[in-house]
């Protein structure tokens, strides 16, 4: 069972899913070049180059089939894989993205205003433009992750041979199931949807709850 964490995360965040999973599975957890304690990366990585690099680390280590629980990013990560390499018996996704929505004009002009701002006044618009989130970035990642939230997976997403159950929080404001769950269950062709209590870490707030529907679509005893 290989799990794949999200953006600015690490394989700690499964903790309560390792645990109780590893009873009944060998699990494989790590952390994504740029995160965690793995090496930072020194150019900027797409989905695809990330995509590239788990196909390699599997290699490594010797794994062939599997069961896929992935996170946000790590789910960007995993659709994309996995519509090129067909190694997955099941893929379970969790407050996953991977669709470019069309640009709101005021966004637009959010980013033609950074961009003049940028070009006269670069660490102004550093600081004050953008998610926390994205400000806290080293300058590598900040380009790696702006490679992320542009590259739409629609394709990959059709490509997914494997049984997948998509589980997401109902309170979940980064990638709400109305907008990214249901796009996912619209697109991947075998595929079960669960919206459970919570947030976008909803398997890290009801363990119990996302670990019993998880164990039922993987068919544990």
């Amino acid at each position: 069972m290989v799990f794949l964490h999200g953006y600015m995360s690490c394989k700690e965040s499964f903790y309560y899913q390792i645990k109780y999973f590893a009873r009944r599975h060998e699990v494989i957890a790590f952390d994504f070049p740029g995160f965690g304690r793995s090496s930072p990366i020194a150019t900027p990585f797409s989905v695809g180059d990330y995509a590239l690099w788990l196909g390699k680390f599997l290699k490594n280590v010797g794994v062939g089939r599997a069961y896929f629980i992935a996170h946000s990013f790590g789910a960007r990560v995993a659709v994309r894989f996995l519509a090129e390499e067909d190694v997955c018996e099941k893929l379970v996704i969790t407050g996953g993205a991977g669709f470019v929505k069309e640009r709101s004009p005021s966004y637009m002009r959010r980013v033609k205003a950074y961009r003049r701002v940028k070009k006269f006044f670069p660490r102004f618009a550093e600081k004050h433009f953008g998610s926390e989130e994205y400000r806290k970035l080293s300058p590598v990642m900040k380009e790696s992750y702006k490679k992320i939230v542009n590259e739409d997976l629609s394709r990959s997403a059709e490509r997914i041979k494997c049984p997948t159950l998509l589980v997401y929080g109902a309170d979940d404001v980064v990638t709400p199931f109305s907008e990214e769950g249901e796009r996912f269950s619209a697109t991947i062709p075998d595929n079960r949807l669960i919206v459970m209590r919570g947030d976008h870490f909803c398997f890290s707030q009801y363990p119990e709850i996302f670990n019993s529907h998880v164990s039922g679509f993987f068919g544990d005893k």
